[in-house]
């Protein structure tokens, strides 16, 4: 910082660091995804889209795409979360 014509140099206040260890935070909706990705009415439509990825990645040359199999998926993920997810925020 420069005042009428001298160089005063500006320090910022400085700031303590917390001893305590805070607690690492978990989303609860990563938690019921995992989950519900697992149960058996969203299984069969993740191997849809496993067996969608795996025909696209063995094709040089495809105008396929999965957006169908994971809009699927991931609807059946989201409806199961969307039942729990509620009661275990705070």
């Amino acid at each position: 910082m420069v005042v009428s014509g001298e160089v005063v140099a500006v320090t910022e206040p400085k700031v303590e660091e917390e001893e305590e260890e805070e607690e690492e935070l978990t989303d609860p909706q990563d938690e019921l995804k995992e989950k519900c990705s697992e149960k058996k009415e969203c299984v069969s439509l993740k191997e849809k889209l496993d067996e969608c990825n795996a025909r696209v990645e063995g094709r040089s040359k495809t105008a396929e795409t999965c957006v169908e199999e994971i809009i699927d998926f991931m609807h059946c993920v989201d409806h199961c979360v969307s039942k729990t997810l509620f009661a275990k925020l705070k």
